[in-house]
């Protein structure tokens, strides 16, 4: 099998250029170190900076970004990549091999979603062009994991691959190049005009495709407090804005000069719980929490009634979509809770919801959550932290929480193993004890990932589902739409799970 870059209509060029088009985002930005960081705050950034070898289109297919040629040998264990020509690196260097293995060595020790890479035996650059990994056994999904934007396996020039975590340089190939990093305040980002587009689309398409640079500049201002970030929009002081609340969307949408856009499907709210810790620890807790949940007034509280109930780790109507477990989902039954706690042996030990109030779904999910777990007997307390800090005490620490509260967008998008593979070793979100994940789930996952068809590999997703809703390893709560507001003088942007700069251009 083989894909190469087709042009099948004139490629995109930008109407207008210049400006400094200002971008409102909702959260603090806790890295651009792409390989470690988690949070959907670095990728609207950091996406625009950085590319791939293969990367999702609008379709979430995966599709060649740095790559120009994909061939996969017919026993489906050789990957050979072919780089784009004239391709160079921010600070002037071309792209080369080396690069891509120093990217990959990095990845392995140190990337977030390094499991992705454990079924492979042995990358090597063969000439400057041309990279080629193997694998130990035929992977179906493996492009498709390869091409997952969550953490993804951008390319960093060598030099900055053998840096620490947190510690490189933000340089990539994108069409946009760092500037400046003011942390809590903003990340400035300016047009790379040495960018070599990849034509394997004629426009942008996910994040692959014909991308240029059209304005000066683009500034992401960081506004946290949802009121601020309106009053930015009304008064012209940024261009877009993430996350408009629902309260202020009849406001905003009788307002001359102002867009609303929309994602009906944007985000999966979640949380999970922390399996390392007393009491969650103990199975019959954990499901007495889940029993006593009532999931449309927690939504509707974080969403303001923008939502949809959702038995599932996947959006409706797609490959891999299933209800199995969906006896566990929105139980909202106190006595069976109480039940269940008297067996556990529960002593109204603490549980803390870990939270933060940047994301106003998240707080107003763990504030309605915590009076349901009350109304169940049981002891439950708020920890709120900023958004940032938040998320590090989840991925680092076992001890001080119970309970974490967030959003799966890019996770639940991507479909397949992608949307599980936060509950699969050796990501385990959950905190098992020694990070030993839960043998039964992580036996289903590696058959989401090996099944030789559609229809094994769904079925395999069904069954890890099944086990995940049990043993109460994450909780979906319900989906959530996304409104961004977008001044009159922006043209071409389109909403997407994380923020697209690219093929935007500014009314002159």
């Amino acid at each position: 099998m083989s894909t190469t870059s087709v042009m099948a209509q004139e490629a995109f060029t930008c109407p207008a250029t210049g400006g400094d088009l200002i971008v409102g985002i909702e959260s603090g930005v806790p890295t651009l170190d792409q390989h470690t960081a988690t949070s959907s705050a670095t990728r609207n950034v950091a996406m625009n900076i950085f590319e791939t070898l293969v990367i999702r289109d609008e379709n979430m297919n995966p599709a060649p970004d740095l790559a120009a040629l994909i061939e996969v040998s017919d026993d489906g264990l050789t990957y050979t990549f072919v780089l784009r020509d004239g391709v160079k690196f921010h600070n002037g260097e071309p792209l080369t091999t080396a690069d891509v293995v120093a990217s990959f060595d990095r990845y392995k020790e140190l990337g977030v979603n390094r499991a992705t890479l454990d079924v492979v035996a042995s990358w090597e650059a063969t000439d400057d062009k041309t990279f080629v990994i193997t694998l130990n056994e035929a992977q179906p999904t493996f492009l498709e994991s390869l091409s997952s934007y969550t953490v993804p396996i951008v390319i960093l020039p060598a030099e900055e691959a053998a840096k620490p975590a947190g510690q490189i340089e933000p340089i990539g190939t994108g069409p946009f190049k760092f500037a400046e990093f003011v942390p809590d305040s903003f990340v400035k980002l300016e047009r790379y005009d040495d960018y070599v587009a990849n034509d394997s689309f004629p426009g942008l398409s996910g994040f692959a495709g014909h991308k240029q640079a059209c304005v000066d500049t683009v500034t992401f201002r960081m506004l946290t407090e949802p009121g601020a970030r309106m009053a930015a929009l009304e008064t012209g002081e940024v261009h877009i804005v993430e996350n408009v609340p629902t309260i202020s969307q009849e406001r905003l949408a009788g307002t001359e000069g102002i867009e609303l856009v929309r994602l009906e499907n944007f985000a999966l709210n979640v949380a999970y719980p922390n399996w390392s810790a007393p009491p969650t620890d103990n199975l019959q807790v954990r499901q007495a929490i889940l029993a006593a949940l009532d999931m449309e007034e927690i939504m509707e509280a974080a969403t303001d009634g923008a939502f949809k109930l959702n038995p599932s780790f996947q959006f409706p109507d797609t490959g891999y979509y299933s209800t199995a477990g969906e006896e566990f989902y929105n139980q909202h039954d106190l006595e069976k809770a109480k039940a269940l706690l008297a067996e556990s042996g529960y002593n109204n030990e603490p549980i803390v919801l870990l939270t933060n109030q940047q994301f106003p779904n998240m707080y107003n999910s763990a504030l309605v959550m915590a009076a349901q777990l009350q109304a169940a007997g049981m002891n439950a307390e708020l920890r709120v932290l900023d958004w940032p800090t938040a998320l590090a005490t989840s991925e680092k620490e076992t001890a001080g929480w119970n309970i974490f509260f967030t959003f799966w967008a890019t996770v639940t998008a991507q479909g397949g193993p992608t949307s599980l593979r936060n509950l699969a070793n050796p990501n385990n979100v959950y905190k098992p004890v020694d990070n030993a994940g839960d043998e039964a789930f992580n036996a289903a996952f590696e058959k989401i990932e090996a099944g030789v068809d559609l229809d094994a590999r769904r079925e395999a997703f069904a069954e890890a589902q099944a086990i995940a809703f049990e043993n109460v390893m994450a909780i979906p709560f319900g989906i959530m739409s996304n409104a961004q507001g977008v001044l009159a003088t922006v043209e071409g942007y389109q909403p997407y799970y994380n923020t697209r700069v690219s093929n935007v251009w500014l009314e002159q």
